[in-house]
């Protein structure tokens, strides 16, 4: 998550987020009978997902299964979907050309994002808001991570992750699957001996045509089922109407206007200047994350509002989350709670140091010890 103090402990407690670059993800798409398609070698997939230029013209409904196994925290709002098991679902077009939508619904209001090639739109429709900034999609929200990205888009999950573990991973192709009524191949990385992690492996269902990837599954060891999933349950490959990726503020909206660069810098510039830039120690299946909190962060509390600065989400007490979410323990590194998942283990410090990766306890205390 971003510099706000609860987002970095959500962040933290999503575990994958800091890891294996997924971000908290979701869902399954449709499964259907193993298609016969041509033989192709593992490595001439993997190159055919990292070179793939761009997406083509699309609409589809990305849904969204988290089974991580962390309970629910009564009073989370809008964060516990993505921290507890529960599936949810997005709709997403693009042009093929670099323009794109998105509609995120939630209960009985919805999101909009809609980049028109130059300016990225975002409206929430519960507080009948948008949010006008100029410069790149992946830029419009400093105050939200790539998994934001991560969490919508399969091919772009799956880069993350082969570029992270493909070194030191095992990779083959391991048959084919029917993914929302398209032929894939299933691409499947799993962990060399020598590493420590407490996932089995990715399987990653590339689409036969396209070469884009279709679903993205993460197992861990001792499930059966995936810990998370992200993929199309719905999808079509054509053009798209051009009016989809234009935007005209809803009648009365309020408009804030802003730009993207401008507010990328404003935000670094109000950072703390005396915290350390995140660490990532170890590679592969055994990274590890160790960022530190600004001070006073893990005892922060809501405003007197209730709210975060969006406004969009009840505020939320980080010692009391931690606390909902993990256990008190004490160590070599002094105390704080430790959050175990299906897929990894989180250290958050009394000091405002995090360690987090997909990884049992002892790799996340050798990082520590190694980091100054």
């Amino acid at each position: 998550m971003s510099g706000k103090k609860a987002g970095l402990v959500v962040g933290a407690a999503g575990v994958l987020a800091g890891v294996v670059g997924l971000g908290v993800l979701a869902a399954p798409a449709g499964a259907g009978p193993a298609p016969v398609l041509p033989t192709v070698s593992a490595e001439d997939l993997v190159q055919s997902v990292l070179t793939a230029k761009s997406v083509p013209a699309l609409a589809g409904t990305v849904t969204a299964t988290n089974n991580l196994g962390l309970a629910a925290v009564p009073g989370l709002g809008s964060a516990s979907k993505f921290l507890t098991n529960g599936s949810t679902s997005a709709q997403v077009w693009t042009d093929g050309k670099g323009r794109g939508r998105l509609s995120l619904p939630s209960g009985t209001s919805e999101e909009t994002v809609v980049f028109d090639g130059t300016t990225v739109w975002d409206w929430n429709s519960s507080d009948n808001t948008v949010r006008k900034s100029t410069g790149a999609p992946d830029k419009a929200h400093p105050d939200k991570p790539s998994s934001g990205e991560v969490a919508t888009d399969p091919a772009q999950a799956a880069k993350q992750v082969i570029g992270l573990i493909s070194k030191d991973s095992t990779v083959k192709v391991d048959g084919t699957a029917t993914v929302a009524g398209r032929s894939a191949y299933e691409l499947v990385l799993a962990p060399k001996p020598t590493e420590r992690t407490m996932l089995r492996e990715v399987r990653i269902a590339v689409d036969s045509e396209t070469k884009i990837p279709l679903r993205l599954s993460v197992l861990a060891n001792g499930n059966a089922q995936p810990v998370a999933q992200i993929g199309f349950s719905k999808l079509e490959v054509a053009a798209q109407d051009p009016a989809l990726f234009t935007f005209t503020p809803p009648a009365n909206a309020k408009v804030e206007t802003g730009d993207t660069e401008h507010q990328v810098a404003k935000d670094r510039s109000q950072a703390p200047k005396d915290l350390p830039e995140p660490q990532l120690v170890g590679s592969g299946w055994d990274t590890v994350l160790v960022e530190k909190l600004p001070a006073g962060a893990l005892s922060a509390s809501p405003d007197k509002t209730g709210t975060t600065q969006q406004g969009r989400q009840q505020g939320v007490d980080p010692s009391r989350l931690l606390g909902e979410l993990g256990k008190r323990v004490t160590g070599p590194w002094g105390s704080g709670y430790e959050i175990s998942t299906a897929v990894g283990t989180a250290l958050i410090l009394d000091d405002g140091r995090i360690a987090v990766g997909a990884v049992p306890e002892q790799a996340l205390t050798d990082a520590l010890a190694s980091v100054k």
